[in-house]
């Protein structure tokens, strides 16, 4: 099958559960609002060896939001739950009630299963002086933490569910550039589909690990290249799965609240990087059906 001239491979992208939460955080600026959501989303790309997956879903205009602010719906994801609740009493705690104007409001809406007293939890750093207290704007009930910059303010509870992660794919092109700017064309259109984040850094994976990991040469690694994938190695690696026209390999990892979420980011992201001249093949990686139940076929997408 080709699109646009580019050969989608009839493979499919191997995603596997993952619990995720998705947080509005609301500030006087933007500019505020999207330091908070990036600090809070910081080490963050792959829990191969970070804390948690994470990233910014979207900005939200005042309009939107429920104190009539500025702010960012960010998603913090963790294959376990009190893990996940770990992950987010820490990265708010730190990152977002230290950061000027602050407040946290549940994202997660109808599309939660369960929620954590996260709020409830951070209150306590008010040493006493904390108050429950009604949004004018929104009438919704938070609490009120008093610090050097005013008041922080958190709802008492913030909605998780059982998500999908590793959705995939790879853009092959002929040259490193045409490869990069396929995968760039690719994140800014994923950043438009709702309740999905690129946790790797700028979207963009450029060391992806190797797919069936086993027998590493160095055996005190969690993870090492996959030489399989790596341009510079096709012509010496045994098995290089990189065609004789393709010098330029990214991978687009994304997250999102559900498959069909995950799924509408691949397709829009594939659709704009096969309009990138240069774009010659994308692929997706999987474990053959063992990391994971969902299994994304990139042919089916279209």
């Amino acid at each position: 099958m080709e699109l646009n001239g580019v050969v989608i491979e009839d493979t499919f992208a191997e995603g596997f559960p993952i619990w995720v939460s998705r947080v509005l955080i609301t500030a006087a600026t933007e500019r505020l609002a999207k330091a908070a959501a990036t600090e809070a989303t910081g080490f963050a790309c792959s829990v191969i060896m970070c804390p948690a997956e994470a990233g910014i879903e979207k900005y939200v205009s005042p309009a939107e939001t429920p104190d009539g602010r500025p702010g960012y719906i960010i998603e913090i994801c963790h294959p376990k739950k009190a893990e996940l609740e770990h992950q987010l009493l820490e990265r708010i705690g730190q990152c977002v009630l230290t950061a000027p104007t602050t407040a946290v409001f549940n994202a997660m809406g109808e599309d939660a299963t369960e929620e954590l007293k996260v709020g409830f939890k951070l209150k306590y750093f008010g040493d006493g002086y904390e108050k429950k207290v009604t949004c004018e704007e929104c009438g919704k009930t938070l609490y009120s933490v008093p610090i050097m910059g005013g008041d922080f303010l958190i709802e008492s509870k913030l909605g998780i569910k059982k998500g999908v992660a590793g959705g995939n794919f790879f853009i092959m092109a002929e040259n490193n550039m045409a490869a990069l700017m396929g995968a760039e064309a690719a994140v800014d259109a994923i950043s438009q589909v709702e309740k999905t984040i690129t946790p790797f850094t700028g979207g963009i994976v450029a060391s992806g690990s190797k797919v069936g990991y086993t027998n590493p040469k160095y055996s005190f690694m969690a993870a090492t290249t996959n030489e399989k994938m790596c341009p510079t190695l096709k012509d010496t690696v045994e098995g290089s799965e990189i065609p004789a026209d393709v010098n330029g390999v990214y991978e687009i990892v994304i997250d999102g609240i559900d498959e069909a979420a995950v799924a509408a980011a691949m397709k829009a992201g594939i659709k704009a990087a096969v309009t990138v001249p240069g774009v010659k093949k994308i692929t997706a990686g999987n474990y053959g059906g063992k990391l994971g139940p969902f299994q994304i076929q990139l042919q089916g997408l279209f």
